[in-house]
Formats: structure tokens, sequence, C-alpha cells
């Protein structure tokens, strides 16, 4: 039964396999399609008959010659063939039954011992016992001396231990029935057979927390947790009727491993303790676990594997090393009083497995093995009787989810147990709104409002030095153009510079008056801001329930029975809580009961009344049925006392008069949000209008700056074209032929002395001058500014303007650069119209709450 693992590690137990007679399947089911059905049916299901003869002969063999993961395939899908087999031919002794079956299994550990049965839960219960078997072998069969041997080592220990956990939950009893049957099929030994596993599972784990330098509390947790695990096992071993039917070799491995690991355990925890300077509970770890040890040396019977016993001994000396140590460290330096064991603690655990599922590896719900072959009686039955189940599951559930609601309702009504709660200082918003109320904080709250304002002052303070720097560069341009013209008067011949700048002018003034508006509505939001201000800060309260009013004891009181009242509301209230769990619960079971209420078997199986049958087993459910009853009733008679001791609640703490004030701060709290949304919604609003406009005005600017550079080229040119006029030269030659060079602007006045008349230069119409398109008129309500688009096309070709036909200075070739005046109707079809041309955006309010924004 015991056998090292390959890889000379400490030794580990796996299970053999049950060994059962040859038996033809074949033949009988054959013969039962044929009577029962028809030869065509029964030559339709040929390939199933024998693929499940096959199966079983594969299983007679034992495993010779195969490898055991294809041991274990074979066996789950014999298993659930065998399902399919069981919900279509009745196996017994009956004459209208399969009656020619017999089902013969020894015992895997005594093996005189058999058990024979014509019961088809013998076969599964023998299938499962054999898959649990070879996962126990595959999981001795990895090298646990590398961290991945021991990971898949664990992980088929785990599914051993699942096997063995779904014997016991779902075949065992079947197929012990009678007194044909074997110990190991039994409920105690299959469930220390799981035990077992999950011991092996999370002793690989242990190790591999060892390989990997885990700290000592953890190693000690995991190797406490493989100590519960052999005792689990080694208590059901020790008792009737397992203590009998194993070989000693077994109970004292188990008991050592128990051992061993609890002192490992105590070990572990030590090396902890001592880092931490607790000699103490040190040195009386070290001494339960070297007791442990002794104690099952003594008590375990002979026969233990050699490696275990060198474990043993091998953890003795080191404990004892640490435990001399620890001493001698006591009796010098910390002279600690040594508890003792009765006094400790128990070790802490943790176990990192448990078994596998195996509910869906064993399932059976799609296998497609005899699909066909349903009886038509049965099947019939087997639709009236879930009709009939149906019907009683809906109708008990519909009385639970109207008893659930009804509850619901009534403390709704009766305003619990938020009053309660209040009582108790734990106020509460509404849902609704404390998700506001969080959006409000979360954005900064009515806090953040004054940096926003901020905000607003800077971005129109920028916009304001923008237009005073423009307006002073048009006007240091006006000046210069003054100056020229009162000193060379007549000969000054281009256009004036304060008829060329006016619809610069014109829209710098539009901007003026929307910055003006625009600081005026910002005053109006800093105004309702502080105006507001007691109401919002209520916002910035944290938690916000704090804002709330509390309900407490009357100051004074009669009869002093306020704490009784109370207590008794909330007894009341929690046994409607727990009636209410029940009910969960009730509903829970019902569903269960109908998921696993599998009557097809029996259906099969019957040869009386189905109608004897239906009622037979729905009458499982009549005990559920009356126990929702009595929930209803009680939580009635329940919800009557509630209601009598809420009245008694309400006179005493005065609760109408608190509802009242409940919900006036409710109120307020839904007026500041509203409020700061508001201010939220105009302080955003006016932030888009600055930075919008001073998009607008920057095109303004680089028009500005654009035309003074013009300017300071004509002015250039036409200096020189006055004064070779007064020296008398001659400046019409080659003048088709001359043109600008855009230099970079001189000063605008130049001394005769500066002349050179040796070099006559050319004057022509520039042939590409910057165009200004503007977007469309600026006529949007305060804090809606034009959109700054870029409208500025440096090097589109613009028409000549014929606004100045006037006779020209000597050498002049034309009118000015078409931009001076142009007007929109003259501009290039391709460019949209000029957007400050229209009447100001900002008209007055018509009243004290018109603007931009709403108050």
């Amino acid at each position: 039964m015991a056998a090292p693992s390959a890889s000379g590690v400490n030794i580990m137990l796996s299970i053999v396999e049950k060994k059962t007679n040859s038996l033809d399947l074949y033949r009988p089911l054959r013969n039962y399609i044929v009577i029962n059905y028809s030869e065509r049916e029964a030559q339709n299901l040929e390939d199933d008959l024998q693929t499940l003869k096959q199966f079983r002969s594969d299983i007679e063999r034992g495993g010779a010659g195969e490898s055991l993961s294809a041991r274990r395939d074979l066996l789950q899908n014999y298993y659930k063939a065998l399902c399919a087999v069981e919900s279509r031919f009745p196996i017994s002794p009956d004459r209208d039954h399969v009656n020619t079956i017999t089902f013969t299994w020894f015992d895997a550990f005594k093996n005189k011992q058999k058990a024979t049965q014509q019961n088809i839960h013998l076969e599964k219960a023998a299938i499962l016992f054999n898959l649990g078997a070879v996962h126990s072998q595959m999981g001795l069969s990895f090298d646990r001396s590398s961290v991945e041997g021991r990971r898949q080592a664990s992980h088929s220990f785990i599914a051993a231990a699942g096997a063995f956990a779904f014997l016991r939950d779902n075949v065992s009893m079947k197929a012990s029935v009678g007194t044909s049957t074997t110990l190991d099929f039994s409920v105690e030994c299959v469930g220390m057979l799981e035990r077992l596993m999950l011991a092996q599972a999370q002793e690989c784990v242990y190790e591999n927390t060892i390989a990997k330098g885990s700290s000592h509390g953890v190693c000690a947790k995991i190797s406490r947790q493989v100590g519960l695990f052999y005792e689990e096992a080694l208590a059901a071993l020790s008792i009737a009727p397992l203590n009998q039917h194993f070989e000693k070799v077994w109970i004292s491995h188990v008991q050592l491993k128990a051992a061993l690991f609890h002192a490992e355990a105590c070990y572990r925890y030590s090396l902890e303790l001592h880092d931490k300077e607790e000699i103490a509970e040190e040195i009386a770890r070290l001494k339960v676990g070297l007791s442990a040890l002794s104690e099952s040396k003594k008590s375990s019977p002979r026969g233990a594997g050699q490696q275990l016993l060198d474990s043993i001994t091998k953890l003795e000396s080191n404990m004892n090393t640490n435990l001399e140590r620890a001493i001698k460290e006591n009796d010098r330096v910390y002279l600690m009083r040594i508890p003792p064991a009765s006094s400790l603690k128990p070790l802490p655990s943790f176990s990192m497995v448990k078994p596998m599922q195996m509910s869906e590896v064993l399932d059976a719900s799609k296998e497609k093995m005899f699909a066909t072959l349903v009886p038509d009686s049965s099947a019939r039955a087997l639709s009236r009787y879930t009709e009939m189940l149906d019907d009683v599951i809906r109708t008990q559930a519909e009385k639970l989810q109207q008893g659930s609601e009804l509850a619901r309702v009534r403390l709704k009504e009766m305003d619990l147990p938020d009053s309660i709660v209040a009582l108790e200082g734990n106020l509460v918003l509404p849902a609704a709104l404390k998700e506001d109320v969080e959006a409000v904080q979360i954005c900064g709250g009515p806090a953040g409002l004054e940096g926003e304002l901020q905000q607003l002052k800077d971005l129109r303070k920028v916009n304001h030095e923008m237009l005073i720097q423009i307006e002073e560069q048009l006007q240091k341009e006006l000046t210069e153009d003054i100056q020229f013209r009162n000193q060379f008067g007549t000969r000054w011949t281009r256009p004036q510079s304060s008829t060329l700048t006016k619809n610069l002018q014109d829209r710098l003034n539009k901007f003026a008056a929307n910055l003006k508006q625009a600081g005026e509505s910002d005053a109006r939001i800093e105004r309702s801001v502080r105006e507001n201000s007691g109401l919002l800060s209520m916002l910035d309260r944290r938690p916000i329930e704090s804002a709330l009013p509390t309900l407490a004891k009357p100051m004074m009181s009669l009869d002093q029975n306020e704490d009784a009242v109370v207590g008794a509301l909330k007894q009341s209230l929690r046994q409607l809580e727990s009636l209410g769990a029940q009910r969960a619960g009730l509903e829970d079971m019902l569903k269960e009961m109908k998921r696993k209420d599998d009557i097809l078997p029996k259906l099969m199986a019957s040869t009386g009344s189905y109608e004897d049958l239906f009622r037979k087993e729905i009458s499982k459910y009549d005990q559920i049925c009356g126990e929702i009853a009595k929930n209803l009733e009680a939580q009635e008679q329940l919800l009557m006392n509630i209601q009598a001791q809420n009245d008694d609640f309400s006179v005493i703490f005065n609760l109408e008069d608190y509802k009242a004030s409940r919900e006036k701060a409710y109120r307020q709290i839904e007026a500041a949000i509203a409020k700061y949304r508001e201010i939220k919604e105009n302080i955003n609003e006016g932030l888009k209008f600055y930075v919008t406009l001073q998009d607008a005005i920057t095109i303004v600017k680089q028009q500005a700056s654009d035309f003074i550079i013009t300017r300071n080229i004509q002015c250039r040119e036409m200096i020189e074209d006055v004064q070779r006029q007064i020296s008398g030269l001659s400046f019409h030659d080659n003048k088709s032929n001359s043109g600008y060079s855009f230099p970079v602007p001189s000063q605008p006045q130049r001394t005769y002395s500066q002349q050179q008349p040796d070099h006559t230069p050319s004057y022509q119409l520039p042939q590409q001058q910057p165009s200004y398109a503007p977007s469309s008129p600026y006529q949007q309500a305060p804090y809606h500014a034009p959109p700054a688009s870029n409208h500025y096309a440096p090097h589109q070709q613009m028409p000549v303007n014929p606004e100045y036909r006037q006779p020209g200075f000597p050498g002049w070739q034309g009118p000015p650069p078409p931009y001076y005046n142009q007007s929109p109707q003259q501009q290039s079809g391709s460019m949209p119209r000029p957007p400050y041309t229209a009447q100001p955006p900002y008209p007055p309010p018509q009243n004290q709450n018109g603007g931009y924004y709403r108050q």
C-alpha cells in the first residue's frame, strides 16, 4: 500500500485499484433493447454497445500496459457511459429488468473480500474509487525533487481527493446497500482517503514553500495544516470500522506523519519567535514539538519507512540544538518564565489545497451514448412529474417573494430602520443625493470656486493688456503719420492713418465693450458666490451626513423607558431580518432540491402506478413548504408587534418633527447642489469666453502689426520720392519694372543729406500683400466670443481697390495695398465675411438676472 516517491524524498502513499471479474454487458443490454424496443433499434445502437463492451474489457485488465493518464481517461469515460446506462437500462433482479448482469468487485485493502450486486451503483462506486487510486499513483510518479514535479504531484493528489469526495457524497451510500458490500466503499473509508490525499497535496506545497525560501511564519502555517490533515486521517484509522481493516504500516505511517508536521510547525514557528526575541515561548514550542515526536515513536506500530524515520531523527536533532541554545540564552540574558504547554495558543494554519470539483469532469449530461433510447412511457411520466414539481416550486417562490416585498413596504411606511439608524448617529443620505454631493466634492466643491474666479480675473487682465498694446502701436503709427504730413504738407499724399485704421479701431472698441460687460458678468458671479456662501458651505462638510439633523433622546421623560422601547424595537427588527434570511435559505433549498430531483431511474425501474410514485416524490417538498408557511405567519405577527413598538417610539422621540427637519435638510442640500452647478457652469462659460476672445484679439494684433510694417515701408518709399522731388530729380524712369523689396522698416524721418540721387529706386504696387478675411460677425451672447479661426492669408493676391483714384505723388504707381479700407463686399469671394462689423454683441441686460448666466 505504501511506496516511496521516485525522487527519494519524503515517503508518501498511493492507493491500489480494486479488482473485478469478467462481465459481459453487451448481450444482456442488446436483448433488453430488442425485447422492449426493436431489432432495428438494437442495430442502430450497435456502436454504443460495442464501445461499452470495450470499456468494460479495458477496465478488467487493470491498467496493464497503459499509462496512468490513459487509465484515468478510460475510467472517466466509462463512468459517464455508466450514467447513460443507468438512466435507460433498469438493472435489478426484477423479472422485467436487466436481471442477468451481476457486478463483482474485490476490496482494495482486503483482497479476499468482495461485493456482488445486481446494482449499477456498485459498478459506478468501484470506477470512482479506481479513479482516485489512479490519481494518487500519478502523484507518486512525479519527480518531487523539482519545483515543477512537486506542483504536478500536488495537483494529482488534489484530483484524487476530489474523486474520493465525489464517491462519498454521491454514490457511496447507494453502493453499500444490502449485505454484499466491502468496507472500502464506506463513507468512513473514502472520507479518510480524501483527508490523506489532501495531506499529501499540502505536503507538496510545503516542500515548494521551503524551496522558495518563504518566511518562517508562512512555513509554520502551511506545515501545521499538513499535520491537521494527517491527524484527521489518523482519527478515522484509529476507530472502528477502519482500525481493523488496514495494515499496521498504514496507521504507523499516518501517525508519524502527523507528529512530524506538528513538530515541523513548532520548529518553524520557534525560528520566527527567536527572531522576535520571544525566547520563553520559543522554548515552550520546541518542547511541545519534541514531545509530539517522542510520543508518536513510542505509540506508533512498527513498519514505517526508513526515510520517514530519518526525517524525524533529523528534525529532532535540529530542534534539540535550538532548544539548548534558547535555554542558554534565556538563562544568561532574558531570564523569562517558560509558559506551560497548556497555556499556549494553537498554532495558526493555512490550507493551500481543497478537493477538486469532479462534477464537471464526470458530467454525463452531454454523453451521446444511447441518447436515442428513452422509453416513451418514462419520457411522458417524467414530463408530467416535472410540470407538477414546477407548479409547486413556482407557488412557493411567489409566496416567499410576496412576503419579502410586504416586509419591505411595511418598514418603509414606518420609516424603519432609518429612524433607528439616525438615533445611533449613523445618518445616511439617499443614494442619488449622496452621489450628487460626492460629484461636487470631487470637482473641488465650493472651496474651489475662488481659484476659478481668480482664473477669470487673470484671463480678463491678459485680454485687456493685449488691447492696450494694440492701441499703443496704432497710436504711435498715427502720430508719425501726422508728423510727416505736417512736415511735407501737400507732398505727403498717402491716405491718412485714421482713415485706414477705422476698421481695426472699431474692432478694438467692440472687444473693449465685450471685456467690460464680461467683467460685469464676473462681478455677478462673485456676488452670487458671496451671497450663497452659507448655503454652499454645507457641501464642503465631510462627511456630508454631518449636515443632517440628529435624532436624540428627549431631554425630559416621565417614565424613563426610552431605552426599553428602542431595545424592543431593535430586537424585533433583528428577528424580522432573521426571517428574511431564512426565506432566502428556503428558496435556495427549493431550487437545490429541484436540481437534484432526478426520478428518471425510478421511473424506468418502476413497476407500479406512476401517480403513486409522483405523490411519494412530491411529498419530499411538504416539509419545506410547511416551513415557508410558518415563516410567513411569524413575519405577519412580528410586523404587527413592530407597528405597535414603532408607534411608541414615534411619540417618545417626536419622530414627525425629525422627519420634517430631515426633509428640510435634504432640500437645502439639493438647493446648494443646484446653485453650485449654476455657478460652476457660468464660470466654465466665462473661461471659454476669455480663451476664445484672446484668440480673436491675437488675430487682430497680428493684423495691426502687418499694417504697421506695411505703413513703415510706404513711409520710407514716400520720403524718398518727396526728397527726390525737392532735389529736382526725375523718378519716372522704369516705373513699371520697379517693385517692393520689403526691407526691414527704417526710421520714419530722414534728413536731406541722406539722399543718394544717383541711386534711383523703382516703386510699384506690391504683387503679394497680406489679406485679412475675418470670420462671421461677432454676435453671440456674453462669454460667446467669435471663433478664433485663422483668417490671415499672407500670400493671397488681392484686387486693386478703386477707392483711391486721386492723383498721387510723383512716382506713385497706384493705390495702397487693398487691406486698408477694403469693405466686406469688395473682398475676394473665397474669403468669409469680416467678424467684427456687427452690432455690439453685448447689449445692456434687460433685467437684473440677464446676461449669460442663470441666477
